[in-house]
């Protein structure tokens, strides 16, 4: 007769063979986001695990070892983008990008060796990136990572063409790190750990020239990287860079100045030539009509830093402008819509003048015919005017204001 096992062994035997079939995964909530299977393609070199699994399941249940794993992966703010990796053994099995909330499945503890680890890096726009790592021993439902917001953000961008050159500027809360790097169709500006604000972003997009043909703004990392294309065939540029901070508004401005290459007396002196051009008639009648209105629409601020000196490569020019408004004036001498006189022959009364250029009589329409006769086209003359007079505002803006100064002047013109 065969001998037959006691019934309380078959029993035994019967639940750990039941404990050893492997769990079917229950199916993710899809509220959760993407499901995204983690799971390497070969299971982890065989080890005592497989031998210790029946015993641990019995105590743990068969899922802790037998089923495979789902973590859920958020992160703040939602909506950050996720890189994702798998490492066995010092060596990347798995890796894959996805966007958070995100559902990822693991192979069990089984499939899984001793020194399996997964590791999720997270990075929004205008945050630091954060990273972790977990063991595939441990136990892991779900992750939550908070993204710290950098450091600096870009407020806001300056730009200025007049009489070949480009200068852009800046500007951020806090005082940064930057390099500016050179490309085969122009420059990037990297700004380091910077975000950037909506007003900058558009800003950006606005900085169109003579010199620069395009320019955008991209995120790389926490880095900022500006981009300015140049025309193709233009002339070679130098550029050069200085750093500054705006006191009053509390702010730190990094300027790129892309110069042509080669002396600078040829631009000097057509600039010399185009102010001796200029005569009583640019600046009287009609003319003061179209002066008035376009103060008055323009934001007094920003225009007052406009024309106020500051180190720019514009300073010079405005100063020879602001002489030459004296000069060719019937008194002799510039009046300020505030009833005050002076002459900018004398070198206290010109920076007197200068810092209240915003209110001296007639020396907006003087700058609209200092730049038609510097500039040939009639787009290069309005984008002149406009780094002249509100290298902060967009392009579109600035149109606004000087349509409607130049609609008064022609309504002066046809009523006399």
């Amino acid at each position: 007769m065969t001998p037959r096992l006691p019934t309380k062994i078959v029993a035994c035997f019967v639940v750990l063979f039941a404990l050893a079939l492997p769990a079917r995964a229950e199916e993710p909530d899809e509220t959760r986001g993407e499901v995204l299977d983690m799971s390497p393609e070969s299971r982890a070199p065989w080890g005592l695990r497989y031998l210790s699994a029946p015993l641990v399941s019995v105590v743990r249940g068969k899922d802790y070892m037998y089923a495979p794993r789902e973590v859920t992966i958020e992160t703040t703010p939602a909506g950050a983008y996720l890189d994702i990796f798998y490492v066995r053994s010092g060596f990347q099995k798995r890796f894959e990008q996805a966007e958070a909330p995100l559902v990822v499945i693991l192979p069990s503890r089984l499939e899984a060796g001793s020194r399996d680890s997964f590791t999720v890096r997270a990075f929004a726009e205008g945050f630091r990136q954060k990273e972790l790592t977990f063991e595939l021993s441990s136990k892991i439902d779900a992750i939550t990572l908070d993204l710290h917001p950098l450091p600096n953000s870009l407020y806001g961008v300056s730009h200025r063409y007049f009489g070949g050159r480009t200068t852009i500027s800046f500007l951020t809360e806090e005082s940064l790190a930057f390099r500016v790097q050179e490309a085969g169709d122009g420059y990037g500006v990297i700004l380091t750990e910077t975000s950037i604000s909506e007003n900058a972003m558009a800003g950006v997009r606005d900085i169109v020239s003579p010199v620069i043909a395009d320019s955008y703004s991209q995120q790389l990392g926490e880095d900022l990287m500006v981009k300015l294309v140049v025309h193709e065939g233009g002339p070679s540029l130098e550029v050069r860079s200085r750093q500054s901070y705006d006191a009053p508004r509390e702010l730190y401005a990094f300027t790129v100045d892309l110069v042509p290459s080669g002396s600078a007396a040829g631009r000097v002196e057509r600039a010399i030539d185009a102010l001796g051009r200029l005569s009583h008639s640019d600046i009287s009648g009609c003319a003061l009509v179209y002066d008035d209105a376009l103060r008055a629409g323009l934001d007094p601020g920003s225009l007052a830093r406009a024309l106020r000196p500051d180190g720019s490569f514009t300073d010079r020019y405005l100063r020879a402008a602001m002489r030459r408004l004296g000069a060719i004036s019937a008194s002799g001498s510039v009046e300020f819509v505030d009833g005050t006189e002076l002459r900018p022959e004398t070198p206290i009364e010109l920076e007197m003048a200068m810092g209240n250029a915003r209110g001296a009589k007639g020396f907006l329409a003087l700058l609209r015919s200092f730049v038609a006769n510097l500039e040939g086209e009639e787009i290069n003359r309005r984008e002149g005017l406009r780094g002249l007079l509100a290298p902060e505002s967009g392009s579109a803006e600035f149109e606004e204001r000087l349509t409607k100064a130049i609609a008064a002047e022609r309504a002066c013109l046809g009523s006399g």
